[in-house]
């Protein structure tokens, strides 16, 4: 067990690091951030970071020196930086979940080889490649990037009349993924806790609603049919175990409308859908996180109120004075400064009775 006291090692310094370096300081653990950015949203809220590159082996044997335990906010810090810090300090989740998270065609083949359903997807390294694989998987599709690109950057829809050479040059890899388009009624997350005895804690299924291809509300818990919501978590637990994780998961995944539940993708850390937690659970996923990857017992999932999180976008956050007006909204602000176009700037949940 990591004590409180100890010193919790951050990889990564946008929002999601803030929002867990708060929760652990509630805790009673110091917070080290590490990020190539000076003041990032993480480091405003502790006095220890370091800004160096992720490949910088010096400062990497610094901060490893500097803390007890380490996590990422994000899946793409490079995952050779977290077998380096392997060697020195516990990396929780570990390296090897990083690897498959952040590479979409190692993320589908490694949920097919556990059993777990997703679309139907192709390999792709080049145009002729695309040409089959788009006959093999059908006229409506989605071609991305196996590694990078988040809040739909990286992404292309295929479609009966697409050109392929645009849409290869427009995606703009050198290897790609090609995904059958999936006709779905919503899309949901499961995010659950693992901690170091294998022990988890799950929160309720929540549908999530995007608007120019980030998430814009997310709705706490998701109407779904009692037996869609147990077989979602029964497949974050299943993946969670079998990718052996300590801390944190987020799976989002399909449900079509005959109630098959297809996934589409996993983030082991915290994720934008389960912001709502701060604010209507007992234990909000940030403080889950501290938890599993500490050692401590995880705390309870349950909700006291249902919730509606919405993300404020570019200048959305100029709204800020009236959400604060509202008696039943709680405001999140990231400390960015000036709001851009597609950046998140923060969030705003809304509180709601809980239903049954």
């Amino acid at each position: 067990m990591i004590e409180p006291g100890a010193t919790i090692g951050i990889l990564g310094g946008g929002q999601l690091g803030r929002m867990t370096a708060l929760a652990a300081a509630r805790l009673g653990y110091r917070c080290h951030v590490y990020c190539p950015e000076r003041e990032s949203p993480a480091t405003l809220v502790t006095p220890f970071a370091t800004t160096a590159g992720y490949d910088d082996r010096a400062a990497l044997a610094r901060f490893a020196e500097a803390v007890d335990v380490v996590t990422f906010e994000f899946e793409s810090v490079p995952a050779d930086t977290a077998e380096v810090l392997a060697e020195k300090r516990p990396v929780r989740p570990g390296p090897a979940a990083l690897r498959i998270a952040q590479d979409r065609l190692k993320e589908k083949d490694f949920l097919h080889s556990i059993g777990v359903a997703t679309a139907p997807y192709r390999a792709v390294a080049g145009i002729d490649a695309l040409g089959r694989a788009a006959r093999d998987i059908g006229p409506q599709a989605v071609l991305k990037t196996v590694r990078g690109g988040y809040d739909g950057k990286g992404q292309v829809a295929i479609r009966p009349d697409s050109d392929l050479a645009a849409a290869w040059r427009e995606m703009g890899a050198e290897i790609g993924i090609l995904e059958s388009f999936v006709d779905f009624v919503c899309e949901i997350s499961v995010i659950l806790a693992r901690g170091t005895d294998g022990r988890w804690a799950a929160y309720v299924p929540v549908e999530n609603r995007h608007a120019h291809h980030i998430l814009d509300t997310t709705i706490a818990p998701a109407r779904l049919a009692p037996q869609v919501a147990t077989r979602a978590e029964a497949i974050a637990r299943h993946i969670a175990d079998r990718l052996e994780l300590v801390g944190l998961l987020a799976v989002e995944m399909f449900v079509t409308a005959t109630g098959e539940v297809l996934v589409n993708e996993i983030a082991p850390r915290p994720h934008n859908s389960g912001h709502w937690t701060i604010d209507a659970c007992a234990t909000s996923q940030f403080e889950q996180l501290v938890r599993a990857i500490c050692g401590l017992p995880l705390g309870s999932p349950e909700r006291h109120s249902d919730a509606v999180m919405k993300n404020l976008i570019g200048a959305e956050v100029e709204g800020w004075r009236e959400a604060l007006a509202e008696p039943a909204a709680r405001l999140h602000l990231y400390g960015k400064g000036k709001p851009v176009p597609g950046r998140k700037m923060g969030h705003v949940t809304r509180l709601l009775p809980r239903r049954s």
